[in-house]
């Protein structure tokens, strides 16, 4: 995979795979971006320069205070969806594989307000993100 791949759209946002969440530029503002990064405080800081709709990172496995995850609440901090995989499920660096086998294990506020949940592959929860939208646009 290249630096970065949009592997589909949902609810008018694109969805684009990246290996690192460094490549996150300002075309990715408001997109979802699936990345194969760690989601530490390096991760956040890269991905709060363009503000993703929604942003997805390898738990790395957790690690001591939550090192692994901390993004997810650096993000929830300023409104940003955020939800982290199983380091087990997927291989880390690789956002492909994240994007393809990666099962979520941390979701924040935001994430959660969509529909993700711990338990979900990733690419259930993008989906879930269109049904959880359109319910809302009915009540």
């Amino acid at each position: 995979m290249g630096k970065k791949e949009r592997v589909g759209r949902v609810e008018g946002r694109a969805v684009i795979v990246m290996d690192s969440i460094s490549y996150i530029g300002a075309e990715e503002r408001g997109t979802i971006v699936i990345s194969g990064s760690h989601g530490g405080t390096a991760a956040a800081r890269y991905a709060l320069a363009h503000p993703p709709f929604l942003a997805v990172f390898s738990d790395a496995g957790v690690g001591k205070e939550n090192a692994g995850v901390i993004a997810l609440e650096m993000l929830d901090d300023v409104g940003v969806a955020a939800a982290a995989v199983s380091h087990a499920s997927a291989r880390i660096g690789d956002g492909m594989d994240t994007w393809t086998c990666g099962v979520i294990t941390h979701v924040n506020g935001p994430a959660r307000a969509l529909g993700l949940q711990a338990g979900q592959s990733v690419q259930e929860a993008i989906a879930g993100i269109e049904q959880t939208t359109t319910r809302r646009r009915r009540q």
